[in-house]
């Protein structure tokens, strides 16, 4: 088997392409040299081997639940990157034209985001600003990982979107507990899928965010 291919066979049922592959390898690079300044992931983890396991693989699975459609995708927290570098990557290769919105309040890490977005010709904006003070904002897919809890995350997109076609949420091993919770207080539409990283954690995927009406 091809190197690259073995490297992230996690993603064999992806329909993730070399080219697609081999970008990746180029960001854990961009990464890593980047990380030194700025801190953007622990410096204990900043090791190609667990970026590929722990943030790449992990971020590239959302893709199934991307709605493709939309003109615009929205990660909410972007950080270094995770998930939305990971899917514009993606969505290059496959030749389709939306773009990803990264919204990112750090100076240093949105001037990272930019980078990665220009060597890699990425179709992403990067946006400098809290989103949690932005209002009437529109996206297709939106997408959190390690970003705030889930209660916090439903109450921004409620608030502070005004359309959307659904919401992508990374959760870990206690993650039925805290929806079973959030659900006394929220009502959604929502999807299940077992994450392919970790068998104790799995992909939200939710529509039609109400809150519920206390009596």
């Amino acid at each position: 088997m091809d190197k690259i291919l073995h490297k992230y066979s996690l993603l064999k049922n992806h329909n993730v392409s070399r080219e697609t592959l081999l970008e990746f390898e180029v960001f854990i690079s961009m990464l890593k040299k980047e990380n030194d300044g700025i801190n953007i992931i622990s410096k204990k983890t900043a090791k190609n081997e667990i970026i590929r396991e722990r943030h790449i693989i992990d971020s590239a699975q959302v893709i199934d639940f991307v709605d493709l459609s939309s003109k615009i995708i929205t990660d909410i927290g972007s950080g270094g990157g995770m998930p939305g570098i990971i899917i514009s990557i993606m969505v290059k290769n496959l030749k389709d034209t939306v773009k990803v919105h990264l919204y990112e309040k750090s100076y240093h890490k949105s001037n990272y985001l930019k980078k990665v977005s220009r060597d890699l010709k990425l179709n992403t904006e990067v946006i400098q600003k809290n989103i949690f003070e932005e209002q009437n904002l529109e996206s297709g897919t939106i997408m959190a990982r390690a970003f705030k809890p889930l209660p916090i995350v439903l109450d921004l997109v409620y608030k502070n979107f005004s359309s959307y076609k659904n919401l992508i949420l990374f959760m870990g091993k206690n993650g039925e507990k805290i929806l079973e919770n959030t659900l006394k207080n929220w009502e959604f539409d929502f999807e299940k899928k077992k994450s392919i990283k970790n068998k104790d954690s799995f992909l939200l995927n939710i529509k039609n965010i109400k809150k519920k009406v206390k009596n």
